[in-house]
């Protein structure tokens, strides 16, 4: 399969990429192929092979195809994913599945389509990023062996303890949405992954993304919330406003955020600003 390079994350889907890398093997001769020891080294891999590959395909999460992606960020080469992560929230909404023959048809059609992206103070996300209790939770889920159930066992560890945010706006427009929140999401998709969906209404082909201000609730309220978080009903919720914006300025009184599902620390003032059609999927 020629002009195409498969770029795997040997640490996503609990390091179970073998079996992944096998029948690829078997179905694929002499296959391109990198093993990522970091970051640097799949930049490094992408950058040399540039010229002679047209579809660059992510194995792993969100954090890997953000990776990936910004490489290719407004030019003609195509993402493609294979998902292997503990969420795989945006390969479920570009509908990437874990059928090897499945990619492998889409890749000999070679069809694409160009998506919007959007950057945290310059830093690429492709799918949701928050701060907040999400971001906290994200920073204590890495020191575990990741996986849904842990996940769930981190937030509500996290729940009893958190403290609501401060946020505060730059433009006259959102002063009156000034004030504390349990968390702060910026959604390019409709979820954050395992089909949680924090902005329902969201489209990575509209120019905007929706910032979501979550106030914190009771810990009662937690199944009514989940029930509409995993049935796409966030929008009727009184904890909820969206925000469609292309570009917003805000500070918050927190470092902790997610790009992605990664933890990073970012400091105030919070810059948002949409992409457009900046990126090729395959579809």
């Amino acid at each position: 399969m020629e002009r195409v390079a498969f770029i795997i994350n040997p640490f996503s889907a609990k390091k179970n990429y073998q079996s992944f890398l096998n029948e690829l093997k078997t179905k694929v001769q002499n296959p391109l192929y990198y093993i990522s020891e970091s970051i640097l080294g799949t930049d490094k891999f992408i950058q040399k092979h540039f010229n002679d590959v047209d579809i660059f395909v992510a194995i792993g999460g969100d954090g890997t195809i953000s990776t990936i992606a910004s490489n290719l960020i407004n030019t003609d080469k195509i993402l493609a994913i294979f998902p292997a992560g503990s969420g795989n929230g945006f390969s479920n909404e570009t509908k990437f599945s874990k059928n090897l023959d499945e990619l492998l048809e889409k890749i000999r059609l070679k069809n694409s389509r160009k998506i919007d992206t959007f950057t945290v103070n310059d830093k690429l996300s492709i799918n949701v990023s928050g701060t907040g209790f999400d971001g906290k939770v994200v920073k204590e889920f890495e020191k575990t062996d990741r996986g849904f159930k842990n996940y769930i066992k981190v937030s509500l560890k996290t729940f009893f303890n958190y403290k609501p945010i401060k946020v505060k706006f730059f433009n006259e427009k959102y002063q009156q949405y000034n004030g504390k929140y349990l968390m702060v999401n910026i959604a390019n998709t409709r979820q954050f992954g395992n089909n949680a969906y924090i902005a329902p209404q969201a489209s990575k082909s509209d120019g905007l993304v929706d910032m979501v201000l979550v106030k914190k609730f009771p810990l009662t309220y937690s199944p009514l919330f989940a029930f509409r978080m995993f049935t796409k009903r966030l929008k009727d919720d009184g904890y909820v406003t969206y925000l469609p914006v292309s570009e917003i300025e805000f500070k918050v009184n927190t470092k902790n955020w997610h790009l992605d599902g990664e933890f990073n620390k970012l400091k105030s003032p919070i810059h948002i600003k949409v992409q457009p059609s900046s990126l090729n999927i395959l579809v």
